[in-house]
């Protein structure tokens, strides 16, 4: 057969194929015409949720139904963004959900039959903010809002609320992006506490409006101060190598400005050491990080070795072989490496019983083993500082202080402090009867653990699994100070390694404990 023969066949339906592509186009445009002339208005009007379902019915009757039809002429029309998926679900800095809470959140919405949604903002093509919805299967919701807020504001607070009836069983609503950063929208519908605190920098001093106190609780500042200056005065003036224990807390945050004035002018000679539990809260390590950037300090993190080797942690080893090598043994260790003869340290007599026993010059025997028995007495306020053969010092200037005093002295210094001591919806669990707030996907889950976003606020801070949160209201110094006020409970009753076995922390100071 001829060539020219041969290639008819395949040239008509080439022709065929054009002529199809060519009606197939023509419908495109007359469909994408109508739906942009008849549905764009109605698509981008403010305060309804939409769906493939109602876009459907709001369509005309003689336009293709097919889903993935629509759906392509709908992304063309109102600009979707791409899906969010449980991998590529961020914050709005940029950073990812907790894999544990994610995975205990899904397996929740499945065995409840809820929806779990992801959330983010995006613009119409008209530049108008919108609130789109995904679901794990691609399945789409918009809402378009009114204007641009500043804050999360009540229109996105009624837009999730309407979305979660449209599910009889309820939403589990994440939110992406953008989005995350309003974290009182409703609390109840978005569990915004699951992504990590804003990295507020802890170090440059915030704005509070502080209540006038009395002028009793003023001139007991005054006098409290002084007595720290003239301890640590003192203790710098007959140490050959001090040091100072920094556990990014607040009494830590008061120890070191008492330490600048101590000093003033000069800088600050004296090193701080962090013993390091690789347990502790993350809002703690981005605390002293901002510390050590700083530069007015020379900041020393000592973790044990053992610790790395063997994965000492508080849920496979229990919280006091946890403690007593992370923190006990690892403080010994770091003070014989150093060869530091005194430790000035932030303890206060009112945290604990045993603590009370302590003297402000707290003598340490070889070992840095303490006998409450042989103290030195400290009358009108004259301390010894002299040390035999192996012995050690451990001052403590805010000795006589008690949490109220910490937290009025931050508001009339002006103090930053770690963000977990004000309040805030977190992820929490109950264990033994304390909320227990689960920081990274290391945290064991039980079986019988049930995930709630509490607003709870940390009164004491240490190892995030051996350290129990409190419900509160509390977000400003003030609101501290007047909760404080009408207290009766101890600052330490959310510490569990405080009575894992009886008369824990004296036992443990007796072997070097901080």
């Amino acid at each position: 057969m001829h060539q020219g023969t041969r290639c008819l066949p395949q040239l008509a339906i080439l022709a065929l194929n054009a002529i199809v592509s060519y009606e197939k186009a023509l419908i495109f445009i007359s469909y994408t015409h109508k739906m942009t002339i008849a549905s764009l208005s109605a698509f981008t009007a403010p305060g309804h949720w939409w769906s493939l379902r109602t876009a459907r019915d709001q369509l005309a009757t003689d336009l293709p139904k097919s889903r993935r039809s629509l759906e392509r002429h709908l992304r063309a029309l109102i600009g979707w963004p791409e899906a969010v998926t449980a991998d590529s679900l961020r914050d709005h800095q940029d950073r990812p959900l907790n894999p544990l809470l994610l995975q205990r959140l899904s397996v929740d919405a499945r065995r409840k039959r809820q929806h779990l949604l992801f959330a983010q903002e995006w613009p119409l093509p008209n530049g108008q903010p919108c609130l789109h919805v995904n679901d794990a299967r691609g399945a789409r919701y918009w809402y378009p809002l009114a204007k641009v807020r500043d804050d999360a504001g009540s229109e996105l607070a009624m837009a999730l609320a309407a979305l979660g009836k449209l599910h009889p069983r309820g939403v589990i609503v994440l939110p992406h992006g953008s989005l995350a950063r309003y974290r009182k929208v409703s609390a109840s519908l978005i569990p915004w506490a699951l992504y990590p605190s804003d990295v507020i920098d802890p170090l440059r001093p915030k704005t509070h409006t502080v209540m006038r106190s009395e002028t009793y609780a003023e001139s007991v500042l005054v006098e409290l101060e002084a007595e720290s200056l003239h301890i640590l005065r003192e203790a710098l003036a007959g140490a050959q190598k001090p040091v100072t224990l920094f556990s990014a807390g607040k009494d830590s945050a008061v120890l070191l400005h008492l330490i600048r004035k101590a000093c003033y002018p000069e800088r600050p000679a004296v090193p701080l050491l962090h013993i390091d539990t690789r347990w502790k809260f993350r809002a703690m390590y981005r605390y002293r990080d901002a510390l050590a950037k700083t530069g007015d300090w020379t900041l020393e993190v000592f973790t044990h070795p053992q610790a790395i080797k063997e994965n000492i942690n508080p849920f496979n080893h229990g919280p006091s072989q946890h403690t007593e090598i992370t923190k006990t043994q690892a403080l010994r260790l770091a003070l014989d490496q150093g060869g530091y003869d005194t430790i000035i340290a932030g303890a206060r007599r009112d945290e604990e019983a045993s603590r009370a026993k302590e003297r402000r010059f707290s003598i340490r025997a070889p070992g840095h083993r303490w006998d409450p028995r042989k103290q030195r007495p400290e009358p009108w306020n004259l301390y010894h500082s002299g040390l035999g053969p192996g012995e050690s010092l451990r001052v403590f200037p805010l000795s006589n202080w008690t949490e109220l005093d910490v937290w009025r002295y931050i508001a009339r210094e002006n103090l930053s402090v770690v963000e977990l001591y004000f309040a805030a919806a977190r992820p929490v669990v109950k264990r033994d009867g304390q909320w227990i707030m689960i920081d990274d996907e290391r945290f064991q889950l039980r079986d019988t653990d049930r995930v709630e976003v509490r607003t709870v606020r940390f009164r004491s801070l240490g190892c995030y699994p051996l350290t129990a949160a409190v419900e509160s209201d509390a977000t400003t110094v003030d609101e501290i100070i007047d909760e404080l006020t009408h207290s009766r409970q101890s600052e330490r009753q959310g510490r569990v390694i405080d009575r894992d076995r009886p008369g824990s922390m004296e036992l443990k100071k007796r072997e070097g404990y901080f």
